[in-house]
C-alpha cells in the first residue's frame, strides 16, 4: 500500500462509516479494485482507519460525551444523562463480547473481500428496508430502557463482520424498538464510539508487530486524518438528511452494489 492508496481508502472510510452503506464493504471494494493484497497488513490498516471517523464523533458530540461521562460516574444521582451512560454500557457489551470471540473467524472473511461485501450489503439492505416499512417511528431517547440498549446493542454484532453496515444495523436497531430516525441515530452513533475504540485499540496490538511496521505509519497516519475530516463532513450531511428522508435511499444503494459485487465476483 502507498501513500495514494491510503489516501483514497481514507476518503472512502469517512464518507461511508457512518452513512449506512457499510464503510467495509466500501473498503473491501476499494482494496480490491486497487489490487491491494487480503494480508494483516490491510486488515490492521482497515480496523485503524475506522479510529480517524471515530475522532469525527468526538468532535461532533464532545460535549455530550463529557455530560454522560460525569452524571454516569456519579451514579447515585439518577439523572437522564446517567441513564443514557448506563444504556451506553450495556448497548456496548454484546459486540465487545462478540468480537473478542469471533476475531478469528472475522479476519478470515476478509480473504474473499467481493463476496463478503456483497453479503453484508445485502443484510444492510433489508435491515434498512424492513425498518423503514415496518416500524412507528414515534419515540424519543429520553424514553430509553436497558431492554432497548440491550436489543440494539445485540444488533451492532452483525456489524463486527466485514461489510456489514454499523450505522445501518444499529439504526435500524433503534427503528425496530420504535424511535424515530434522529434518535436512533444518535444512540448508534454514540453506542460506536466505544466498540470502535475498543476495536483500533486492540488491532494496534497487532500493528506494533508488523515487521514492515516503520514503512507502514505514513500510509497508516494519512489514510487517519482523511478519514477524520471526510467523517465529519458526512455525519453532518447525514443528520440533516434523515430529519426529513427516509433511509430508502441507502437500502437501494446497498441492494444495486451489492448485485454488482456478486457480478464481479462470479467473473473473476
Amino acid at each position: 500500500m502507498n501513500l495514494f492508496h491510503a489516501f483514497l481508502l481514507g476518503i472512502l472510510q469517512g464518507l461511508t462509516e457512518f452513512i449506512p452503506v457499510s464503510s467495509t464493504a466500501h473498503l473491501l471494494i476499494g482494496q480490491t479494485l486497487l489490487g491491494l493484497p487480503a494480508n494483516d497488513a490491510m486488515f490492521a490498516f482497515l480496523v485503524i482507519v475506522q479510529l480517524g471517523t471515530l475522532v469525527s464523533l468526538f468532535i461532533l458530540y464532545w460535549k455530550d460525551l463529557l455530560t454522560i461521562a460525569q452524571a454516569t460516574l456519579n451514579f447515585r444521582s439518577p439523572t437522564p444523562a446517567r441513564n443514557l451512560g448506563l444504556y451506553l454500557i450495556i448497548a456496548t457489551i454484546p459486540a465487545l463480547l462478540a468480537g473478542y470471540l469471533l476475531k478469528d473467524a472475522v479476519e478470515a472473511l476478509f480473504k474473499t473481500p467481493l463476496l463478503e461485501a456483497a453479503i453484508r450489503l445485502f443484510t444492510a439492505a433489508l435491515l434498512l428496508a424492513l425498518a423503514e416499512r415496518l416500524t412507528r417511528k414515534n419515540r424519543q431517547l429520553d424514553s430509553l430502557t436497558w431492554l432497548d440498549a440491550l436489543l440494539i446493542g445485540l444488533m451492532q454484532i452483525i456489524a463486527i463482520f466485514p461489510g456489514a453496515s454499523r450505522s445501518g444495523t444499529t439504526i435500524s436497531g433503534g427503528l425496530f424498538r420504535g424511535f424515530d430516525r434522529p434518535s436512533a441515530a444518535r444512540f448508534a452513533f454514540l453506542m460506536s464510539i466505544p466498540v470502535m475504540l475498543a476495536a483500533g485499540a486492540y488491532e494496534l496490538l497487532d500493528v506494533l508487530k508488523l515487521p514492515e511496521l516503520a514503512s507502514f505509519l505514513p500510509a497508516l497516519a494519512l489514510g487517519f486524518l482523511t478519514a477524520a475530516l471526510t467523517g465529519w463532513l458526512a455525519i453532518r450531511w447525514l443528520i440533516n438528511y434523515i430529519n426529513k428522508n427516509s433511509l430508502y435511499l441507502f437500502a437501494a444503494y446497498c441492494a444495486v452494489l451489492g448485485s454488482l459485487c456478486l457480478v464481479f465476483y462470479f467473473q473473476a
